[in-house]
């Protein structure tokens, strides 16, 4: 049986009457974020952040098949306001913000690849920097009721699948895709990542309609 949380998601998923305006202008600034590393020719920064929003994709995927398998409740839920619900833990708002969070977040990289931080390789402690925030902020959500969490191993007193499983792979991928030498190098991961993502959908969700 659902819990609470995730009844309260499923009413709202992919309803059309939850639309608000401000998605549009949500929607323009992610453009104009991407249409400007694309004037620069910043095919780095681009890709990061590509391969970041499709590693949240995946994340939320595999999140929304947990409550299908269970009945019970998704790893994490967004049963919250929202101009739209596009999978249980995933609203549209959430989903912009990754689309311009990994480009964010490289461009705070070290030239210098090799450069250590406290003896730790500088790519390293901005994954663990970054992952660090991001749980932070997700805590601060769960307290307000807008992020919910329904299993005890992924909560504030367990932060550390959160750390590692919600975030960590994120950082580690991107800050990967964002060093490769080649541009045809970085194509081709970010559009695995992505062609994942998209049979995913395709077979759990319009073919299967479990998510």
């Amino acid at each position: 049986m659902p819990t609470e949380a995730a009844a309260q998601a499923m009413e709202i998923l992919r309803d059309g009457s939850q639309f608000q305006w401000y998605v549009i202008a949500l929607f323009a600034f992610t453009v104009y974020v991407y249409s400007v590393e694309i004037e620069r020719k910043n095919w780095n920064l681009l890709m990061a952040g590509l391969a970041f929003w499709g590693m949240d994709w995946f994340n939320e995927i595999w999140n929304s098949l947990v409550f299908h398998f269970t009945q019970n409740a998704p790893v994490w839920g967004a049963p919250g306001q929202t101009a739209y619900l596009i999978l249980i833990g995933l609203n549209i708002e959430i989903c912009f913000m990754f689309a311009i969070a990994g480009i964010a977040f490289s461009k705070m990289l070290p030239d210098d690849k090799k450069l250590k931080i406290v003896g730790i390789p500088n790519r390293i402690f901005f994954a663990i920097i970054g992952s660090a925030f991001c749980v932070f902020i997700e805590v601060l959500l769960n307290k307000i009721g807008a992020l919910t969490w329904d299993y005890p191993w992924w909560s504030a007193s367990a932060p550390w699948l959160i750390f590692v499983f919600g975030y960590l792979h994120f950082f580690l991928i991107s800050f990967w895709v964002f060093d490769m030498v080649s541009i045809m190098k970085k194509v081709q991961v970010v559009a695995l990542i992505f062609a994942v993502d998209i049979v995913a959908l395709l077979l759990f969700g319009v073919i299967l309609k479990w998510i």
